[in-house]
C-alpha cells in the first residue's frame, strides 16, 4: 500500500502519509491514487489543482465555499513548512467549532484531507513555502466565504500571533457571525 491514512481528532479529517522511495538520485512518491483513496473512504472527485507560494509569517485563511460549490481539499506542502488547520463549520456536526492542525512539509510529505464543510487556513513557518492542493469543486467567487483567522470561538493555537494577511482575510467575520445552512 503506497499510503497510510490516519484519522485526526476530528475523524473526517485524514492525515495521509505516502510511501517514499529514496536513493542517490532523490525521491519518488505517489501524491494521489484514486483507487487507494476510494478504498479508504475519500470518495471526492477532485476537479481543480491550486498552488500558492508564501513567505514566512503569511497566514492564508480561513477560507471555504458554500454549497453547491463547497470544496473538499487534499493539501500538501511541496517546499518549506506550514502549519495547516481545518475548522469544522458544519452546523449540525458534533465537532462544530473545533479544529485540527498539523505540520505539512517537504520533509514529511504528509497530505491533509479536508472534507467539504470545513474552513481551511495555513501559516507559513519556513522562510518560504509552496503549497499545492486539489479541490473537489471549481473556484466560484460568489460562493467564497471566510472566517477571521484569530476567531475567539475556534481559538486556534497558531505558531505565531504576528501574521501577514491579505486585505480580504482581515475583513472576514467571526464564526458566530457567519450564516450556515
Amino acid at each position: 500500500m503506497p499510503f497510510k491514512f490516519l484519522k485526526m481528532k476530528i475523524p473526517d479529517v485524514v492525515l495521509i502519509t505516502p510511501r517514499v522511495f529514496e536513493d542517490g538520485r532523490g525521491h519518488f512518491y505517489e501524491s494521489y491514487k484514486k483507487s487507494e483513496f476510494l478504498a479508504n473512504g475519500i470518495t471526492d472527485d477532485f476537479v481543480q489543482d491550486n498552488c500558492s507560494q508564501s513567505v514566512k509569517g503569511v497566514l492564508r485563511g480561513f477560507h471555504y465555499q458554500i454549497a453547491p460549490y463547497a470544496q473538499s481539499k487534499l493539501v500538501q506542502c511541496q517546499n518549506g513548512t506550514i502549519f495547516d488547520v481545518a475548522a469544522d463549520i458544519r452546523k449540525n456536526s458534533p465537532t462544530f467549532g473545533q479544529w485540527v492542525g498539523c505540520e505539512l512539509s517537504e520533509e514529511n510529505k504528509h497530505i491533509l484531507y479536508i472534507p467539504a464543510g470545513f474552513a481551511h487556513a495555513f501559516y507559513t513557518v519556513s522562510e518560504q513555502a509552496r503549497v499545492a492542493y486539489k479541490v473537489s469543486a471549481e473556484y466560484n467567487s460568489a460562493a467564497e466565504r471566510g472566517i477571521i483567522w484569530n476567531d475567539k470561538t475556534l481559538n486556534v493555537q497558531w505558531p505565531d500571533k504576528d501574521v501577514i494577511l491579505s486585505d480580504k482575510d482581515t475583513l472576514f467575520p467571526a464564526l458566530e457571525q457567519i450564516g450556515l445552512d
